[in-house]
């Protein structure tokens, strides 16, 4: 009997993926977009406090963040990790379409913008794209 590879065993654990939103709808609605049988284990953050705590417990290895929301805004916690070199890949989700912000958070790191509210669709080409899923 062959001996278990824990190479190939990392390829069927859960992605860690961490969800940003101070609106537990937005929450919900995004975690409601994932694509079906994406293997990912959720955490949930309120702020951006909450989030860098769960990127520095290992809760992220990607995040979807939202950028308006108390206590630290989604461009401060991109600023965050540049600064203390956190391992996240993020995508911003926000209803804040501005062109400026969009070109603020692409050069604060961010791997793409989406617009509020996602759809499925759209989340999944999206993944897609940069070879996320």
């Amino acid at each position: 009997m062959d001996k278990p590879n824990p190479v190939d065993d990392y390829w069927l654990m859960a992605i860690p993926l961490l969800i940003c939103d101070d609106s537990s709808m937005a929450r919900k609605q995004v975690a409601r977009s994932l694509p079906e049988g994406w293997e990912v284990d959720i955490t949930y953050a309120t702020n951006g406090l909450e989030a860098l705590v769960a990127i520095r417990e290992g809760k992220a290895e990607m995040m979807f963040l939202d950028l308006t929301m108390p206590e630290m805004d989604g461009f401060e916690v991109l600023e965050n990790i540049r600064k203390q070199d956190l391992n996240t890949v993020v995508i911003v989700i926000s209803g804040d379409i501005q062109p400026v912000a969009r070109e603020r958070v692409m050069a604060l790191g961010a791997l793409d913008f989406i617009k509020k509210p996602v759809s499925p669709e759209k989340l999944m080409s999206t993944l897609e794209k940069f070879g996320l899923l």
